[in-house]
């Protein structure tokens, strides 16, 4: 290849880069941690003590395990009542129900 075609080519990917990580960075923005909505193995990341980071929680809705929802709707997720009956929400902060054994 000649030196103008492997310099465009670096060059696309360049601004191919900038463009996914400033996407990447638009998307976070309008976006918030949410926990205790994540099923099992589904969460992002941090699913609490035992565990490493993304798809690593070990129940559903597991209360210190947390995903990345729209800013704004975490607390209004509508989620299943918890086997005692109570009402489940998602929370900005770690919870401290479902809990692993």
């Amino acid at each position: 290849m000649s030196t103008k075609v492997l310099t465009g080519l670096a060059i696309a990917g360049s601004i191919a880069a900038a463009v996914t990580v400033t996407a990447g960075a638009a998307q976070a923005a309008g976006s918030e941690k949410c926990y205790g909505v994540a099923l099992a193995g589904e969460n992002d990341c941090a699913a609490g003590p035992g565990t490493t980071c993304a798809g690593t929680s070990t129940v559903d809705y597991q209360g210190n395990s947390w995903t990345m929802v729209p800013a704004g709707t975490c607390t209004s997720i509508e989620l299943p009542q918890a086997a005692d009956g109570s009402d489940r929400t998602g929370s900005l902060e770690p919870l401290m129900r479902d809990l692993p054994a």
